[in-house]
């Protein structure tokens, strides 16, 4: 097996926090905004207990295909159609929530939020909360209404800045992992990755 097929597309900070044993085998792992599941082919490979939520019905019935192909004994039913402010599962259930490239299609803050604390919610005490999304850290965009900014191919985006990151980690009461690491992408985007870990005695923050 090449590295292609051991690993698939994962996102390259996925595989960082993966290689340092922050996201293991015997853990209990959300994709929240899934996709197709480029980030889960090594997880489901080594045994990780995988849910995965999506808007999007196609993608999650592909990742339940994935799935089956990968890892047999994990239950269809660990595999949902949903939205991100709204996820049907018990609090503090999830040892890692991985939300990559998902956030900042959020159409407002308050939208924004709610998805941040609903995957705040679901994660376990000592767990960790991996998160990559749009911001405006490294480059200028045109503002058109609170958060809201046009990106350099027309698109419109909720983009967060270092200052609101570091806010809602106080609010949370988290432990940044990480610094915030930003990558622009050829004058077109920024992408930050934020890594917080829920402290242990403090079951649910507040954003």
């Amino acid at each position: 097996m090449n590295l292609q097929d051991q690993f698939g597309q994962v996102d390259i900070y996925v595989f960082d926090q993966i290689l340092r044993g922050n996201i293991a085998p015997d853990m209990r792992v959300l994709d929240a905004g899934c996709g197709y599941g480029r980030n889960l082919v090594h997880l489901l490979r080594e045994g990780c207990e995988i849910f995965a939520i999506d808007a999007n019905a196609e993608g999650v019935a592909h990742v339940r295909a994935l799935a089956a192909e990968l890892a047999p004994t994990l239950p269809a039913s660990n595999f949902l159609v949903g939205e991100l402010e709204r996820i049907n599962l018990p609090d503090n259930f999830f040892d890692v929530v991985i939300c990559s490239s998902v956030l900042h299609f959020a159409p407002d803050e308050s939208h924004f939020l709610a998805m941040i604390q609903e995957l705040w919610r679901v994660l376990r005490p000592g767990g960790l909360f991996f998160c990559r999304l749009g911001s405006r850290i490294g480059m200028d965009f045109e503002q058109l209404r609170s958060h809201i900014y046009r990106i350099n191919d027309g698109s419109e985006w909720f983009l967060v800045d270092e200052s609101m990151l570091m806010q809602l980690t106080q609010q949370l009461d988290a432990v940044l992992v990480d610094p915030l690491k930003t990558t622009i992408v050829q004058d077109y985007r920024c992408m930050t990755t934020w890594v917080l870990r829920k402290r242990s005695n403090r079951p649910n923050g507040q954003a």
